[in-house]
């Protein structure tokens, strides 16, 4: 498991409307304890793309873990607990807490 420690977030342009919906690109700083197979001394970010369709559905469409300082890819998939909690993180920044 990982703690998210600071993230970016952009919104991502399709100048030619050839996709629909709206995606958003972020890139999530992990904090990684040591003896976690995901654990790198370079630093460990994930960067995910994110999308609201058009009939409102929200999914995240694609994510990768990176090395922070090279930017190398980390070939390792995310727990389902773990995507839960990048998916709660990408619906808040984007539109707020869920009400329920």
């Amino acid at each position: 498991m990982f703690t998210v420690t600071s993230y970016t977030v952009e919104k991502l342009k399709d100048p030619f409307n050839i996709l629909p919906g709206e995606r958003y690109e972020f890139v999530l700083e992990l904090e990684v304890e040591e003896d976690d197979e995901l654990y790198h001394d370079e630093g460990v970010s994930l960067r995910v793309v994110y999308m609201k369709d058009n009939n409102e559905e929200e999914r995240v469409v694609k994510y990768e873990f990176q090395k922070t300082t090279t930017g190398g890819y980390i070939n390792m998939e995310l727990e389902e607990e773990e995507l839960a909690l990048v998916r709660s993180l990408c619906h808040k920044e984007l539109f707020g807490p869920t009400v329920e």
